[in-house]
């Protein structure tokens, strides 16, 4: 159940992200929710990775990771189109705390 939330949590950060964020835009709710589908569905397959390379990092990897992702997302996704590196950066920053801190609320 907790995933759900989190998945629901994720699709609202994203469009808030575009709402909010020149250069980030997603046409609809529904296309929200299919970008934190699919994070959630990559978080989980490179998940062992990421713990590891993050914990070495302390926590960079991890980021980096979460930005490329949201970033590549766009260029996969219909409806969801970054301007640039900038607001890729931006939009990945804030969803990984946004994330963060919707977590530490859904323990």
């Amino acid at each position: 159940m907790r995933w759900i939330i989190g998945i629901i949590v994720n699709a609202v950060i994203v469009f808030l992200i575009a709402t909010y964020l020149p250069g980030v835009h997603v046409d609809d709710w529904t296309t929200a929710l299919w970008i934190a589908i699919l994070l959630a569905i990559i978080n989980i397959l490179i998940w062992p990775i990421k713990w590891l390379l993050s914990l070495v990092t302390l926590g960079l990897f991890g980021l980096i990771i979460n930005i490329a992702l949201f970033w590549g997302l766009s260029l996969f996704v219909d409806g969801f189109d970054i301007d640039g590196f900038v607001p890729a950066v931006l939009g990945g920053l804030i969803l990984t705390v946004g994330s963060s801190i919707a977590r530490g609320f859904t323990k």
